[in-house]
């Protein structure tokens, strides 16, 4: 793995032999830190959201489940 800095971008070169789904995983969360970094949100919130993202997706999971 290299990691290159340069006046207006980071770049990562990794092998090609990478598990996909872990690199996209990773660019996931370095999108959502890039999303992110702006906002001030009291942790209070960000439990709410969490706790209703998990129902909702154990809702969906359920319901296809049952299919």
């Amino acid at each position: 793995m290299l990691i290159e800095r340069t006046t207006k971008e980071v770049i990562i070169r990794l092998p090609a032999s990478i598990d996909t789904e872990d690199l996209q995983d990773f660019l996931n969360y370095a999108r959502y830190k890039e999303i992110t970094s702006k906002f001030k949100v009291p942790q209070s919130e960000v439990e709410k959201i969490t706790a209703q993202v998990k129902k909702n997706w154990l809702a969906k999971k359920k319901a296809s489940n049952k299919k």
